[in-house]
Parts: C-alpha cells; structure tokens; sequence
C-alpha cells in the first residue's frame, strides 16, 4: 500500500494523487461492478469508489464483504467530485479489511434513546454526534482561548473539596480515609483565593451536582469554565461574559460550518450574537413571566419554563439581573442600594434554551460574609481559609460559571443536554 497515509479533512491537498485512508466503514451501496463505500475516520468522511475493473478480485471481494463499523485500510487516486460528501472522493485501487465487525447493533433504521444510551460508545460514531462532540470542542478552545488572550491564568481546582459551594442539599458525599469530603460542585470559591494572587484566573473542571432532576437541561456531572477577576464590578463580569459569549458563537460559526450543517442548525439566528446583551432586571422579569401566565411571585428563584418563556423574547442571550438575596448563596454581594437583592446575573440563552452562565460580585467584606453563612446555616469553621481572602487584602472581585453542556446545547440546537458530553451521567444512568 502507499505510503502516503492521510486523513480525510486533508485529502483536499492530494487531487490527482494515490493516498492511503484508514477508517471504518460508514455506510455503503453497490451497484453490480461498483461499490460505493462511505469511509470515515474521524475527521470526515469520503466516498470510496471500488470499481470491479480497477481492483483485484481479492480486493473488489473485500469491498463486498466489509459490514457497517469495519475497520479497513483503502487506497486510492483523489478526485474532485462536487456531489460527493465533502466534495472528493476516492478511486479505489486496494482495500484491506482490518476487522469485520458482525451484527453493528445501532442501524440507519430509527432506535429509541434509552437503547441508544446504552449504546452511547457505539452511538458517538454517528456524524450527527460527531457533529456535538467536534463542536463541543471548539466551544471548550475558544473559551480557554479567549481567557488566555485576556491575561486570565488557568488555575486546576480540586476535585474532592470539604464544603459545599451551592448548598448542601446536592452533594456527592465520599469517604476520605477517615473524614468527609465531597465532589466539587464549583472551583469558584478555590478561583477566588487564586485571584487574589494571580489577578485574573479561570478553572475548567467537572463539577458534580446530586440533583433528582430529569429535566432535559440537567445531568449529575458537568463540564464549567469559572473565571474570577479581583477589581472587577458586576458591571465588568457582565461585559466579559458578552465578549465570551460572543467570541465562543464566532468562533463556531467560522471553523464548524460543516458539523452545523450535519445538525442543520439554523446559523443566521447565531449570527446576530454580538455585545450588547439585552439586560431585564429581577423584578421585570417577574412582572413579565406573570403576564405570560407564569405563577411565579417576588422572592422566587426562576424556573426552567420561566426561563424559556423568558429567553422566546429575544434574539441574543439576555441578563437577568439583581436577583433577591433569599434564593441565592451565601458569597453573593448584596446591593448597597438595595439590600434585599444581590450584584449577580443569570445569562439565558435565546430560542428558550434558559440559563448558560451564573455569575456575580463576590462579598468582599468578612462580617457580612460571616452573617451570610450563618444565616445559610452554615459552620464557619469548614469555610475559615476562605474567611481569610477578607481577612488579608481583601478587593472587589466577581466571576461566573459557564455551563459547557448548555452552551453546546444552544449552539447545537440540541434538546437535551446528553447529546453534549460524550458520556452523560443523570439520575439513573451511569452506564456505559
């Protein structure tokens, strides 16, 4: 076989010449002398085209015998075909099976998503997922890109941490030689300590949440990108998140045209994504989900159906800010105007797709941090390294949390959030 191995995104710059492919067999159809082959490898995928008078016997026979998910090796001339998937195809002169795979479960016939789910090592092969998960990744390496840029340092956050920094209701409790501990909900409160020496910091981590949801907008086990900034208003984090936001959709729409089409996404609605963000205060947004028809009173955290209803009104991503101060947690400053509600936003995703990043100004003085944790019931004992960011040069500081799955989500326009991470944990799924 050749040796010139290549992949298929790169077969654009071989048009005349013979390569070698190694991949599996996507799909394929045959038509008496010919056999067309969809080869996949990852990176694309290319029609093959094993004519009966081009090849070997042997190889015109492999081509006959390869099934759906077979390894193989194929070589072959690379030519322009405008009709093609990815506008080349292959002029087959060998083809070597690697491995028949025998009885592929998943089929281009319809299958419900609980099979589907078990299936999902299997499932990710398809171009449709392959489309989330490329995407997926280019919202992670546009984020951490743009933070870099901004002078923001990557700083790890612990897994298995002693306290909780959502509320303790949704811990994942685990044994710790002879102690408690527990999975991180957030690195935000260890991106706080680090700011204080690095300036500007972000983490990007799992995070676990032990919430009996079965909402499409929930899982137990999550990706989140937390930057936190020291001298930084409420007013700065709002407008570094819309310059995020806005650079992440960007990005997308310029380096994965080909998976949004696979998703058939309608882009143009991506595109009007730029800063400024439409911002609706607390109290609009409760006025407003009441003549929707929402039950929602003053003092309530919103829903996901008042999220949606919500985020249908526009056509960016819209801030909800300046939530009261009795449904959100203990670190959230509280606006000196206006005690009774707190310097923080929820950033919602249009087309009803709800909240994509919580943020807000951190309290950066210690008494009324003090009083905020014991009126949450709180021990102040568990959080006294974190009492010492106010204790020693303590500033005002803010950041936020940005939800990888939900992005991709909105991105995507997938419906439910465990299309969006390779392998989804929820409430009662932890396999495969």
């Amino acid at each position: 076989m050749s040796n010139i191995h290549v992949r298929i995104r790169d077969v654009g710059r071989y048009v005349g010449e013979e390569v070698t492919l190694r991949g599996w067999l996507y799909n394929k159809r045959s038509s008496g002398k010919l056999q067309f082959l969809l080869v996949r490898d990852g990176t694309g995928i290319i029609q093959t085209v094993v004519s009966k008078a081009d090849v070997s016997p042997e190889a015109f026979g492999s081509a006959e015998t390869v099934t759906q998910e077979s390894s193989l090796i194929v070589r072959g001339v690379v030519r322009e075909e405008r009709r093609a998937p990815g506008g080349y195809e292959l002029l087959a002169t060998d083809v070597h099976p690697v491995q028949i795979a025998r009885d592929y479960p998943i089929t281009p016939k319809e299958h419900g998503v609980d099979f589907l789910l078990g299936n999902r090592h299997l499932w990710l092969r398809s171009s449709r997922q392959h489309a989330i998960l490329t995407i997926r990744a280019e919202v992670i390496r546009a984020s951490r890109g743009f933070l870099d840029e901004n002078g923001f340092v990557v700083v790890d956050a612990p897994i298995l941490t002693p306290a909780s920094v959502e509320g303790t209701t949704t811990l994942f409790e685990v044994e710790y030689f002879d102690q408690k501990a527990y999975l991180s909900q957030s690195g935000q409160l260890y991106m706080e300590a680090a700011c204080m020496a690095l300036g500007r910091v972000y983490s990007f981590g799992p995070t676990f949440r032990a919430e009996k949801s079965k909402t499409r907008r929930h899982l137990t086990e999550f990706w989140m990108l937390e930057p936190e900034a020291a001298f930084f208003d409420q007013e700065d984090n709002m407008r570094l998140q819309e310059d995020l936001v806005s650079h992440i959709v960007k990005t997308v729409l310029e380096r994965r045209v080909s998976e949004l089409q696979v998703l058939e996404r309608d882009t143009d609605r991506l595109a009007k994504v730029s800063p400024p963000f439409p911002r609706l205060s607390y109290d609009e947004a409760v006025a407003t989900l009441r003549e929707l028809g929402s039950e929602i009173t003053w003092g309530e955290d919103l829903g996901g159906r008042d999220e949606t209803l919500l985020s249908e009104r526009f056509e960016k991503p819209v801030f909800v800010y300046g939530y009261p101060a009795m449904v959100k947690p203990f670190y959230m400053k509280r606006n000196p105007d206006r005690p009774e509600v707190v310097l923080n936003a929820d950033l919602l995703a249009p087309e009803g797709y709800g909240e994509i990043i919580g943020g807000s100004q951190r309290e950066d003085d210690l008494e009324t941090l003090e009083r905020g944790l014991a009126e949450h019931g709180l021990s102040a004992e568990a959080y006294e390294w974190y009492l010492d960011l106010r204790r020693y040069g303590s500033v005002p500081h803010s950041g936020f949390g940005m939800g990888i799955e939900r992005m991709v989500a909105w991105l995507c326009g997938v419906e439910h959030v465990r299309e969006t991470i390779p392998f989804p944990r929820m409430l009662y799924r932890m396999y495969p």
